[in-house]
């Protein structure tokens, strides 16, 4: 999911801590995006073993430099085989990345300092290195599907260490003075 990460005005406290997925609103559910648009790149599955790997090219509608989808309410309309998240799907994608909102929220696990809920802030998920944004090489429209495998990359995988952190760091984000 890629809509523009948005804090539900009517939510008090901590709602995905207590509520199930499927309880939530629409807003909380859509809140649970962090806005890091790695669900979005081109994925590859080993037939044999099922392990995914990722690549560094996106869906068409990807605006890699927002991070968000070009045309998210019709998403499913223009990529057929775009995958919408539900409470249900959420427990068994294998490909949803390991700092995934949905994942981590379906797994029992809490939020990052940097997802937009817990910072307040929609920018800290770039600011944390978790996000696509100045990483993605091109998009589906660009490469064929049998040259995918000379684009794949590890960090969709991976977590930068700045990411896992318990708290944001004191310098991101910040100017210093020289």
């Amino acid at each position: 999911m890629t809509a523009p990460p948005k804090r539900p005005s009517d939510q008090e406290g901590f709602f995905w801590k207590t509520k199930t997925l499927e309880e939530m609103s629409n807003a909380e559910w859509e809140s649970l995006c962090d806005g890091c648009a790695r669900c979005c790149l081109e994925k590859l599955e080993d037939e044999d073993t099922g392990k995914i790997y990722f690549t560094h090219i996106s869906c068409k509608l990807l605006d890699a430099g927002l991070c968000t989808c070009k045309d998210y309410p019709n998403r499913s309309d223009q990529v057929p085989d775009c995958v919408r998240l539900t409470p249900e799907n959420v427990r068994t994608l294998n490909w949803l990345p390991p700092s995934c909102g949905y994942r981590l929220v379906a797994e029992g696990r809490d939020l990052y300092w940097w997802h937009p809920l817990i910072s307040g802030d929609p920018n800290t998920v770039h600011e944390a290195g978790v996000s696509v944004r100045g990483r993605v090489e091109g998009t589906e429209l660009d490469v064929n599907d049998a040259d995918l495998e000379d684009h794949i990359v590890r960090w969709p995988a991976l977590l930068p260490k700045r990411a896992q952190l318990k708290k944001r760091p004191k310098m991101l984000g910040k100017t210093t003075k020289a």
